[in-house]
């Protein structure tokens, strides 16, 4: 199983490379309205990464159910200990 702080890097990463900058903190309370560029399109493209990169696929049901960073991050790490 990945450490928390493995997964928060890793899910950085794919933020950063999608939004193309790194001026946010990475915290549990983070949502994408804190993120400039940020949006709907973006939100896709940064699933997909985080999919890609940790291995599996995330439910409708999963992700109608993230509601910041802190979400994402326990989501990831519940997904990668299957």
């Amino acid at each position: 199983m990945m450490e928390r702080n493995q997964i928060i890097d890793e899910i950085r990463k794919i933020v950063v490379s999608v939004v193309k900058h790194e001026n946010f903190q990475m915290r549990d309370d983070l949502v994408a309205a804190d993120v400039d560029g940020w949006d709907s399109l973006s939100h896709m493209m940064i699933i997909t990464g985080i999919e890609e990169k940790f291995g599996f696929k995330f439910k409708l049901k999963d992700l109608n159910k993230l509601k910041n960073m802190g979400s994402l991050i326990e989501m990831v790490q519940t997904k990668t200990a299957m």
